[in-house]
């Protein structure tokens, strides 16, 4: 990212989200992001999943400047190389668990689209839930299904947004550990928004945001 902006309108008048960011990611790094809320951390998630358009700057992945690209090719982008896990699950209610991690695959053009889902849910213990819909799950199995949807087209980057926000200490726990897990099997870059200052440790950088702007980053310990 350079000299990243994002303004949005308000009745107030135009707000200023995203100030001036510039941050460089290495292919593999895990990346934890914190700050209180409102910094702008959830926002440069979503310029950097290609979700949100920047109002000024450059977002490049892979060499591939984003600006430059439609809608559409967007979402390719998305499906092929951006695993995306949020805090709400997000997933597809009229479909089984499934379903809701191999459609995304069969839309990319994956052939074996459904064995490598089963593959997938397996990973990350739901293997005996493959047939459950969404409101037959835990909130933490959704997660799980959630986490198994994002990895499973083996994306360069996965990006999650308060991945625990919505279940128990315990449960959390475990996705974490799943989501690190993945990480590390997959070989994929990470970039972690969470307001757990001991979990964003975890990655091998910690970036602090206030007021859409990145502060000085701090070396972590890595999982």
């Amino acid at each position: 990212m350079r000299q990243l902006t994002l303004t949005v309108p308000s009745a107030a008048g135009p707000v200023n989200i995203l100030r001036g960011i510039d941050l460089e990611i290495e292919a593999g790094e895990a990346v934890g992001v914190v700050g209180p809320s409102g910094s702008g951390k959830t926002s440069l998630l979503m310029v950097l999943a290609g979700l949100e358009r920047p109002s000024s700057g450059s977002v490049k992945l892979s060499g591939q400047e984003l600006s430059g690209l439609d809608e559409d090719a967007l979402a390719a982008l998305r499906r092929r190389d951006i695993g995306i896990v949020f805090q709400a699950f997000h997933l597809i209610p009229t479909m089984t668990a499934l379903e809701n991690v191999a459609v995304p695959l069969e839309l990319a053009g994956v052939r074996d689209a459904f064995s490598r889902a089963a593959h997938e849910l397996s990973a990350v213990g739901l293997s005996g839930r493959l047939n459950h819909y969404p409101a037959e799950l835990s909130g933490g199995e959704q997660q799980r299904v959630a986490l198994a949807r994002a990895l499973a087209p083996c994306p360069a980057i996965v990006v999650a947004d308060e991945p625990t926000g919505n279940l128990d200490e315990a449960t959390g726990r475990d996705i974490i550990e799943l989501l690190f897990r993945g990480h590390r099997e997959h070989g994929t870059t990470l970039v972690l928004v969470t307001h757990d200052a001991a979990l964003a440790a975890r990655c091998d950088r910690v970036l602090h945001m206030h007021s859409g702007r990145i502060g000085e980053p701090q070396m972590a310990r890595k999982a």
